[in-house]
């Protein structure tokens, strides 16, 4: 489900966490689309580290530096999402949990600004450990079920709609990314499945009126065949999002009111 450059580049990542923090990684993990339907040609390569104990700075700055090395169009890489979570902040389970370190590409500039991440509250962590589960695909380690507790199903949904307003301010800039979340969101509170963005963007096509079908479908055409890189939309496509975006938002608040 992983093609050969992309695993080379997931061995590059596991190589650089065992650098930085080795004996303190209990496992490390796929998922996301890797292990949800495979990758498509815009995926992030998403990866889980469960470690025994918190980060220190320097193993913070370290971790980075070989990060914003190795992820990303600049480096003819693929994006790279690299969470890493303290075992004893998950287990026992409670909510929210807290993530120790977190990159994404998109965070990239404010990293560069900013420097490292630190410690915070990620209730997206209910979703990213219940793929993580599912997708039983560790690459150093025990399998997850014997590092991590499931998440119980109300926090699961919980977190699913916690991010709601964060995608709404990121609506303008990261158009695609956003309708597929949404989509998918929608998908996993009325099924309870969490499918792949273009396998919740079919369920989701299949349950919209036409006049809200085009932006998604869009989109979806942008994630199965396009890079970030090459995302567009046209003025009228635009002029739709929003609609699609509310009506989206009250499908998911008549099946769990916020």
């Amino acid at each position: 489900m992983v093609e050969t450059g992309a695993m080379d580049q997931v061995q590059r990542i596991v190589g650089l966490v065992e650098r930085v923090l080795g004996p303190e990684v209990v496992g490390s993990y796929l998922h996301g689309s890797s292990v949800l339907g495979g990758l498509r040609p815009a995926s992030d390569l998403d990866v889980l580290v469960v470690t025994r104990r918190g980060m220190t700075d320097q193993e913070r700055r370290g971790l980075l530096d070989g990060l914003l090395r190795l992820s990303g169009s600049r480096n003819q890489a693929r994006p790279v999402e690299l969470t890493v979570v303290v075992q004893s902040e998950v287990c026992p389970w409670r909510y929210p949990p807290t993530a120790d370190f977190v990159y994404g590409e998109w965070l990239r500039d404010e990293f560069e600004t900013n420097g490292p991440p630190q410690p915070e509250p990620m209730p997206d962590l209910a979703l990213l450990l219940t793929m993580t589960l599912k997708g039983d695909h560790p690459l150093t380690g025990p399998p997850p079920a014997r590092v991590l507790d499931a998440v119980p199903h109300a926090d699961f949904v919980r977190a699913t709609v916690a991010g709601i307003p964060g995608l709404l301010d990121d609506l303008v800039g990261d158009t695609r990314n956003v309708l597929l979340t949404f989509a998918r969101i929608w998908t996993t509170i009325a099924t309870g499945e969490i499918r792949s963005k273009d396998a919740a963007a079919d369920w989701a096509l299949a349950h919209l009126p036409p006049e809200h079908r085009p932006v998604l479908e869009h989109a979806r055409d942008l994630y199965l065949n396009r890079t970030y890189s090459e995302e567009s939309w046209s003025d009228e496509l635009m002029a739709r999002v929003r609609p699609h975006v509310d009506h989206v938002l009250a499908e998911i608040d008549r099946l769990h009111p916020r």
